[in-house]
């Protein structure tokens, strides 16, 4: 009887060293770090993760996993669900689509509590970086249609992935990590409910508690706990539960050959991801012509059927909080039309309800459009055309937005975006020795050295 592939898997990630890597996968896992940093510390700001550390503050257990931002040290499970959702919660860290979207960063934060624990180093934190990102991508690709075609949501297959990495950091045998992808798999699977019609503030949670499930499942397979090692490829498994298709194959062909960390994307707008074309497209019309809203009739897009279902639905053209308006591209469309960015200052309660804004949300018409829909997902093209009031018309297709691996953000860039995040919480000083040590991350003698520096000195 051949094995299942979750020990294919799992074989394969007890054994990764970081001297395997590559040295641009390498590279790449240092810029995810300092993105995902980024974002936590914006996240840290935010409403959600005010409300959910206040929870933590209350039902954690002690322990020498640190949280970002406020420097507390909790139990690896509480903490790595309070940096995944920070990371998470502004919906502006990084992004792969294929047959299905998913966040390989929120399971940064597994590597980071667990590798804590374990008095893990900088190398070591490069390689749990690089193993979240590559089977949550492959799983990504592996399924015919995605699961979120059938109504899931992708932190369902991040509950494969979190566990390999939580196990990884823990240095667990093989039979132990397959063990922990059953036991956080077979328990968490997330309806698509989350992302669909109005949306709340479990949008951005349900991916942060399926990288919090993973660390607890290493955490018990660590102690003998077992799980149902078919999970994916048994009865009842993955495949048996979500049909029609999946190319299993996906998951392990060519493993160490090449690095799927130097596919994925990062976000240049704190969006959902179909909405960064329409938007890069929009802003050019928009300042190439130096178009004011009261002169724009109409702004029409085509593209994709599922762009013109989740993010143009009626709920889309009257946004009420962050979480519907960061998920409406009607709004996000307005906001570049009205202020010609889309920044996280476009997401505050007083600017989503600002009238000029709103004035736009109507002239904006989403149309799905089968030519896109054939190239996709290795295009994520749109097609924007602005009508005038005085009867001019502004045409621009994009095959894909800036952030795309093919149109990446530069390392100032990205470093650019880490200090807008950063700023209001993290001195200058503090944010440089930060940036240094990612930089420089496989020098770092320790997880905890990392951590210690990201605890914020402005407040």
């Amino acid at each position: 009887m051949s094995e299942t592939i979750t020990a294919t898997m799992a074989r394969w990630a007890a054994d990764l060293s970081y001297d395997q890597i590559g040295e641009a996968a390498v590279g790449e896992a240092r810029r995810y770090l300092l993105d995902t940093l980024g974002c936590a510390f914006g996240g840290y700001q935010q409403e959600d993760a005010e409300i959910a550390l206040g929870v933590l503050d209350e039902v954690a257990g002690a322990g020498g996993a640190t949280v970002l931002g406020s420097g507390k040290k909790m139990d690896p499970v509480s903490a790595s669900l309070a940096n995944a959702l920070m990371v998470r919660v502004m919906d502006y860290n990084d992004i792969y689509w294929q047959q299905d979207p998913s966040h390989p960063s929120d399971i940064i934060p597994a590597a980071m509590a667990l590798g804590e624990r374990a008095g893990g180093d900088g190398k070591d934190l490069i390689v749990g970086i690089v193993l979240g990102h590559e089977f949550e991508m492959r799983l990504c690709e592996a399924a015919f249609p995605g699961i979120r075609e059938r109504g899931w949501h992708h932190a369902t297959l991040t509950a494969f992935v979190s566990p390999i990495v939580g196990g990884r950091m823990l240095g667990l045998s093989w039979e132990q990590i397959q063990h922990a992808i059953g036991i956080s798999a077979s328990r968490h699977a997330t309806l698509g409910a989350v992302t669909a019609g109005k949306l709340t503030m479990m949008k951005n949670t349900v991916d942060p508690m399926a990288t919090q499930s993973g660390v607890l499942a290493a955490l018990l397979a660590e102690k003998g706990y077992t799980g149902p090692e078919h999970v994916i490829d048994g009865k009842e498994g993955l495949v048996h539960c979500y049909g029609p298709e999946w190319k299993l194959e996906v998951l392990t062909e060519g493993l160490g050959e090449s690095w799927r960390i130097e596919r994925c994307g990062m976000k240049a707008f704190p969006t959902e991801a179909l909405t960064h074309a329409p938007i890069s497209a929009t802003l050019d019309l928009v300042i190439e012509n130096d178009l004011a809203p009261d002169e724009v009739e109409k702004i029409h897009i085509r593209s994709l059927a599922r762009s013109a279902d989740i993010l143009a639905d009626p709920t889309k053209y009257d946004p009420r909080n962050k979480e519907t308006a960061d998920h409406s591209l009607p709004y996000v469309i307005a906001a570049a039309l009205a202020d010609r960015q889309v920044t996280p200052l476009q997401f505050t309660l007083e600017k989503i309800m600002d009238e000029r804004i709103r004035a736009q949300l109507n002239k904006v018409v989403v149309v799905a459009d089968d030519g896109i829909e054939a190239v996709f997902p290795e295009l994520q093209r749109v097609i924007v055309t602005i009508h005038t009031t005085d009867g001019r018309e502004f045409t621009k297709q994009l095959d894909y937005p800036k952030g795309d691996p093919r149109n990446p953000l530069t390392d100032a860039e990205i470093e650019e975006k880490f200090d807008a995040l950063a700023s209001p919480i993290l001195s200058t000083g503090a944010r440089q020795r930060v940036k240094e040590a990612v930089w420089a991350l496989e020098d770092v003698a320790s997880i905890s050295e990392l951590m210690e520096l990201c605890v914020a000195d402005i407040h």
